[in-house]
């Protein structure tokens, strides 16, 4: 049976080493003051007890049984409502939300943290957490302060949960296209008609309602996308004094069979003149639902850190163990019939590979998450609109970035089993196929190398990218890391590469969606690069305190820099290579 544990040592020495957090957090005014080092610590530590202990036990037996719908009503898998009752008691809905509205307002370094240690613990339960959390994200920044005071408290409470319905069954990326109609009505609200698709949470038996995110048009609505608007559609009604009452005319018309996270349900939606009140401005819902979506990416991100980090632990603990063959320099273990693969060149690639890009990507979701906060909460304006613009550049680097090495870290830790790997009971197969659906939903990752290289490289000109290399630089000329040279010269092939693109944009139309992919990835990597060169330099210095954990790390990074960095050479060559080979072909020729 497999097992997680919150690697607590990583994760301490990433929020208080790598970005000293406590200190930032005191130079936040904004933030609630509470969250020290000892607190975050004591956050932490209950968070591993309640993820590694209460919900990774119901991972295996709830991708077995999955969800059931039967007349509308879905139920989840045995233990599911009890872990949940236990999880909302401790406040983890609500972790970073709004104090005002009875959220616990940690700082979002903090939350990741935590996110991933759900989904390395069992991603099917982290989704019902975390749709309720986005979900109020959108509400307090968008909602009158009518809706935020009723719909908010019992939200960050866990009592209801929150959904985001967005896409319908002819129209996925393109939004534009949805036919769900909201029409007003003399008291207000609005009667939202229409069906949803793929909707995460759409029902459940967990929460004694759902209050359901729906982009929907009014019946004046211009066409497209900016004809979108956003409307709050609870399952349940609510009575002016905040208790529930009659039920609202939706619900959930089927359940998907699915690949993976099959104990997370994913449902059909229909409204059929279920009342609704507009969240925001008229036709400007788009806009509202992505301050959710941006969460949810995010998020999903995560997701896929999260899955590697338990696929890497569950590889780590059987290539110690078992016993194959013998060392290509001779016997290891010599009092043992064979030796544990661990010695074997190919094995320790795949466990350095995992090792790197996990403890790489938690570094990187914190940074993300450092800009989060620093954009809510920083003082100074110049401070908060360039962590603004980095949020915007680095969110769908992190939503894809991690989920395609996410994925391969999986395959790989499934493969260190070898036939043991294909096998249920190791665990190994549920995460291959729980990791696989987030490279898909929350906007494809096809689609987040485009919004990364057509919008926030090229649309804004280079000024984030421009903002982004200035830091990276600035670091670099002055550290003392081994790896500044090798940073520094990666860096330059980003903008070189960059320039590039930008040039040929204007004379091949197809060169963006061509090579936005391989352009992310190598973006993924220079930043890994930034953030392991930092890594290194503490860890050359605190060698002599703790040569297990600080000789790893600087020989962690050795293996990033030799063996995976130099994938942005086969990067920079496709893209340059340019468009034409992909259209070489008639549609009648594929």
């Amino acid at each position: 049976m497999p097992e997680f544990n919150a690697p607590l040592r990583d994760m301490r020495f990433v929020l208080n080493e790598l970005f000293d957090a406590p200190a930032l957090w005191d130079r936040l005014p904004g933030l609630t003051q509470q969250i020290d080092s000892d607190t975050a610590d004591a956050i932490l530590e209950e968070a591993a007890k309640i993820t590694s202990g209460l919900l990774a036990p119901l991972n295996r037996s709830g991708d077995e049984e999955g969800v059931h719908w039967q007349n509308g009503n879905v139920t989840t898998p045995n233990g599911f409502r009890q872990a949940y009752a236990t999880y909302i008691e401790g406040g983890w809905v609500g972790l970073s939300g709004n104090p005002a509205f009875g959220g616990l307002g940690a700082p979002k370094m903090l939350a990741v943290l935590f996110e991933e240690m759900l989904y390395g613990a069992n991603c099917s339960f982290a989704l019902y957490s975390a749709l309720s959390s986005g979900a109020c994200l959108a509400i307090d920044a968008h909602a009158s302060t009518e809706l935020k005071e009723r719909f908010l408290p019992p939200m960050y409470e866990g009592r209801w949960a929150g959904s985001m319905c967005l896409t319908e069954a002819h129209a996925g990326t393109d939004l534009g296209l949805i036919l769900t109609r909201a029409e007003p009505r003399p008291d207000g609200s609005f009667r939202i008609t229409g069906s949803k698709i793929f909707i995460t949470g759409g029902e459940q038996d967990l929460t004694e309602n759902i209050v359901h995110l729906v982009l929907a048009k009014l019946p004046d609505a211009p066409d497209g996308p900016k004809g979108i608007s956003l409307f709050l559609v609870p399952k349940v009604l609510v009575n002016e004094d905040g208790t529930l009452g009659a039920g609202n005319s939706l619900g959930c018309g089927s359940i998907e069979h699915k690949m993976g996270i099959k104990a997370s349900a994913t449902c059909v939606m229909n409204f059929d003149g279920a009342a609704g009140w507009l969240i925001g401005e008229p036709n400007r819902g788009l806009a509202a639902m992505f301050t959710m979506m941006n969460y949810e990416r995010l998020s999903i991100g995560i997701q896929g850190l999260g899955c590697a980090e338990a696929s890497y632990q569950n590889a780590r603990t059987y290539a110690k163990d078992r016993l194959q063959s013998r060392s290509a320099t001779g016997r290891v273990a010599t009092t043992q019939i064979a030796d544990p693969i661990i010695v074997h060149g190919d094995v320790r690639r795949m466990l350095l590979t995992m090792k790197a890009m996990t403890e790489g990507g938690r570094a990187f979701a914190c940074y993300v998450a450092q800009q989060l906060d620093l954009a809510k909460f920083a003082t100074d304006p110049e401070e908060r609109q360039n962590a603004d613009l980095m949020v915007a550049l680095l969110t769908p680097v992190a939503k894809a970035f991690f989920t395609d090495i996410g994925l391969e870290s999986c395959i790989h830790g499934q493969q260190v089993f070898g036939g043991h790997g294909y096998i249920r009971e190791w665990g190994q197969e549920q995460l291959v196929r729980d990791t696989r659906i987030a490279q898909i939903y929350e906007g494809t990752n096809g689609i987040q190398a485009l919004d990364l290289l057509g919008r926030k490289i090229l649309g804004n000109g280079g000024v984030s990218l421009s903002i982004f290399a200035n830091e990276i630089r600035g670091y670099a000329e002055k550290s003392a890391s081994p790896y500044s040279h090798q940073l520094l010269a990666a860096l330059q092939r980003l903008l070189d590469v960059s320039d590039w693109l930008a040039d040929q944009a204007t004379i091949d139309a197809n060169i963006i969606s061509s090579s936005c992919v391989e352009y992310l990835h190598l973006f993924g990597y220079v930043s890994y690069a930034y953030l392991w060169t930092r890594m290194a330099e503490i860890a050359e210095k605190k060698r002599v305190e703790d040569e297990t954990f600080y000789g790893a790390k600087r020989a962690t990074a050795e293996f990033f820099f030799a063996r995976l960095l130099p994938r942005i050479e086969s990067l920079d060559s496709c893209i340059r290579n340019g468009s034409a080979s992909l259209y070489a072909l008639t549609t009648e020729q594929f």
